[in-house]
């Protein structure tokens, strides 16, 4: 058993969740680093890894410019107890632009967030292959009508 019941995770996740969709509705992501410890290890694999809430602020913001309202919806959560760890499985979704009843387009993402406590979680890792995924899809939601927020893209670590 870890340091924090399940219910508290829940919680800490429902949280999570809500401050990502918040984020996505208004288009403004420096939130999002708040759901961190100051001390934070966020392992992003395309883009590298950031040590401290700040960093990560930094980093959210830039790589959401483009896409300031892409929700992040999850299929499926699971709870590793042992570890105070959630793995959920999300999508990275851009609604349909001209059809508010067309078939989003969207790409999966396995998260990993370890809960470190006071709603808060220590470690983020993002497990996903945008090299493969993100331009079809990118490319197919912009064939859509899509437009993107700014044309200046965060570049990937070397």
């Amino acid at each position: 058993m870890g340091k924090f019941t399940k219910a508290e995770i829940e919680e800490a996740v429902r949280h999570y969740t809500a401050v990502a969709e918040g984020c996505s509705a208004s288009g403004d992501w420096s939130p999002f680093a708040d759901l961190f410890t100051e001390d934070v290890v966020y392992t992003e694999h395309h883009y590298g890894v950031f040590h401290g809430r700040e960093a990560v602020r930094e980093w959210i913001v830039a790589v959401m410019a483009p896409f300031p309202h892409m929700r992040f919806p999850s299929e499926w959560i699971a709870y590793d107890e042992d570890n105070d760890a959630v793995v959920m499985m999300i999508k990275n979704l851009l609604d349909h632009p001209t059809d508010p009843n067309g078939e989003p387009f969207w790409f999966p993402n396995w998260t990993r967030l370890v809960y470190a406590g006071d709603g808060l979680f220590s470690s983020e890792e993002d497990i996903y292959n945008p090299n493969r995924d993100a331009p079809g899809v990118v490319g197919a939601w912009l064939e859509a009508g899509g437009r993107l927020a700014s044309t200046k893209f965060l570049e990937p670590k070397g």
